[in-house]
């Protein structure tokens, strides 16, 4: 009797299977693809998903992604559809249907009051030919060559294509629609997601007088007066217009101190890391944590249009809005 295989094997052949099935659908992409956009996003009522069985926890998360980025959706359990749900659709909706045979009865039971009310139907299938697919207006070919099931039975191949191909329709409509990350926020109020996206950096950064400023001809002496007064551990510097020309913070100075540098006699332009990195106040903060993060720093200067030192935004205050 030979042995089973080892689990990381099973594991390995499954996610093969299942990574080919998925790169198998980018040949199929058409025009049919194309006028199921159009449709979806034409669409003046909601988008109504459904499927049986495994396709319809496929098409519940469907629905899920395709509401939380601006497309109004519902998920139709077609058993529960002809006991008195058909109620949720009307004139108006798109309907995303899910089958991977194309011939599940209780889809077919559901098919036809959809048709009487007159809502198109995107079929998503594996089975191009079958019943389903000839009734409905657009047909989109997810067929994989086989399941990860060792017995080629249970849905596993064939329903991560179907869950990749519906996040496919849903971000070319997030695309269409233009939706910003404050869109995204708006529809994940109580989510990380949502917190990351909220902030921008004006909404945090200090400005003001709370902004550590010193001219390039300032001693080494009014530079730590100025750090310490607003407790940045650092501080711009400025030319005689007050234009941003580089930053001191208090490693420079410590480095400064180790050294052969005459303490006294230098100013803060001689010192001064020039060019340093900068954002601006509508930018997002999480954005300005990623730059922090890139170049192992704490604090950004923002700049306005004549390129002053407007606000500084620190580390502690992006993790103190938990954008994490």
């Amino acid at each position: 009797m030979s042995r089973p295989p080892s689990p990381r094997a099973t594991a390995e052949r499954v996610l093969r299977l299942e990574a080919q099935g998925i790169l198998g659908l980018v040949a199929k992409l058409d025009a049919s693809f194309d006028r199921a956009v159009e449709m979806l996003h034409a669409c003046a009522g909601r988008v109504i998903v459904t499927g049986m069985g495994k396709s319809g926890i496929i098409a519940r998360k469907i629905a899920a992604t395709l509401a939380s980025t601006g497309t109004p959706a519902h998920f139709l359990h077609p058993a529960e559809g002809v006991h008195g749900d058909l109620g949720m659709v009307a004139r108006g909706d798109v309907v995303v249907a899910l089958s991977n045979s194309g011939e599940t009865e209780e889809m077919l039971a559901v098919l036809p009051p959809l048709k009487r009310i007159g809502v198109p139907i995107v079929l998503m299938t594996g089975k191009p030919q079958s019943t389903l697919a000839r009734q409905s207006e657009v047909v989109l070919d997810i067929s994989v060559p086989e399941e990860a099931c060792p017995m080629n039975l249970v849905p596993t191949t064939s329903t991560t294509a179907a869950l990749a191909m519906g996040d496919a329709l849903a971000m070319a409509l997030l695309e269409l629609r233009g939706l910003k990350p404050e869109d995204y926020a708006a529809l994940h109020p109580r989510g990380a997601l949502g917190w990351r996206a909220l902030f921008r950096v004006a909404d945090l950064m200090h400005s003001g007088e709370s902004v550590p400023i010193v001219g390039e001809a300032a001693g080494l002496r009014d530079v730590v007066l100025e750090m310490t007064r607003r407790r940045f551990g650092m501080t711009t510097v400025v030319d005689g217009a007050g234009r941003l020309i580089g930053v001191i913070t208090d490693g420079d100075l410590r480095r400064l101190h180790l050294g052969d540098v005459d303490v006294c006699a230098t100013a803060a332009g001689d010192v001064a890391t020039r060019h340093p990195k900068v954002i601006a106040s509508d930018e997002l903060a999480a954005k300005a944590l990623e730059v922090m993060e890139a170049f192992a720093i704490t604090s950004l200067v923002i700049v306005d249009d004549e390129s002053r030192p407007s606000g500084i935004i620190h580390l502690h205050d992006i993790l103190r809005a938990k954008i994490v």
